[in-house]
């Protein structure tokens, strides 16, 4: 068995395709999504990811504007940043750039978001309505993974589902996410004993555990399907994720690669939910 691959960066243009269309037609009706990215000093990671997020808006016809803030700027002048964002209607989503300067509360931050601008779907009032199933914006990358389970049509109603990791950002909501399409989820994390009984049941194995080919084939049950979260740049320069991509596509049936899996599909829905917000809290789409 040789996995079939899911290709998040195909999957990635094929729906900024079709929100390209979306945002056309919201545009003939006189709504233009706008996406306001705040990015606090001057971190290579950081400054990356938001060019990318504004080269996404670019493709996709969403406006984008990036207020960049010195790493000196106090916890109160950025929420008074953000204050101004969620009253200003010509903003629909509104994303801060994470990580934040220790003087800065990263959660007072996420709080303070408006929870109808929150498109990275970190507000509690996100967390909590994903939690009991209601609509709201999903954290973008659980959102990508279950996108590209479903771009596969791989069952995931009645499956036992793997997280390796518990992250705020990833692990937990990824879990929940997997719970509200009726899988049985188990959720590892680094204090987990005997991994590989846990991970050899698993029809569906997220791995996010931020460590280099972590997880091989020993740990994976014949025909899986193997979402590798992890981003990891090794001493050569090039990017790798969690998973030993190797030996593991040998054994599974579905995986995704590192780059071009789970990373672009992120910005993606982050996209996606911006149009949604521009739509307008009654007529948002789950």
């Amino acid at each position: 068995m040789t996995a079939e691959i899911i290709d998040g960066k195909a999957l990635s243009f094929e729906l900024k395709e079709k929100m390209k269309q979306e945002v056309a037609d919201l545009k003939t009706v006189g709504i233009h999504p706008q996406l306001t990215v705040v990015l606090v000093g001057d971190h290579p990671a950081s400054r990356s990811y938001v060019n990318g997020k504004k080269k996404a808006c670019d493709e996709t016809g969403i406006g984008s504007r990036i207020i960049e803030l010195p790493k000196t700027v106090s916890e109160s002048e950025l929420l008074a940043h953000i204050h101004t964002l969620n009253n200003d209607p010509q903003v629909h989503g509104i994303l801060v750039q994470l990580p934040l300067p220790d003087h800065i509360s990263e959660q007072m931050v996420i709080e303070t978001i408006s929870p109808e601008k929150d498109v990275d779907g970190f507000h509690p009032v996100s967390i909590g309505r994903m939690m009991t199933g209601m609509d709201t914006f999903l954290s973008c990358t659980p959102y990508g993974i279950i996108t590209m389970l479903r771009s596969k049509n791989i069952p995931i109603e009645g499956k036992h589902a793997v997280v390796i990791g518990r992250s705020n950002i990833v692990g937990k909501p990824v879990a929940q996410l997997l719970i509200n399409e009726d899988a049985t989820v188990t959720t590892c994390h680094s204090k987990t004993k005997h991994l590989h009984q846990y991970t050899q049941t698993a029809d569906i194995l997220v791995v996010a555990v931020g460590k280099a080919h972590a997880i091989d084939a020993s740990y994976i049950k014949e025909g899986a399907t193997v979402i590798d979260v992890g981003i990891n740049r090794l001493e050569d320069g090039s990017l790798t994720g969690d998973v030993d991509f190797q030996s593991v596509k040998e054994k599974a049936a579905y995986l995704t690669p590192v780059p071009r899996g789970v990373g672009p599909m992120t910005i993606t829905m982050l996209l996606k939910n911006t149009i949604k917000a521009a739509k307008g809290l009654e007529n948002r789409e789950g």
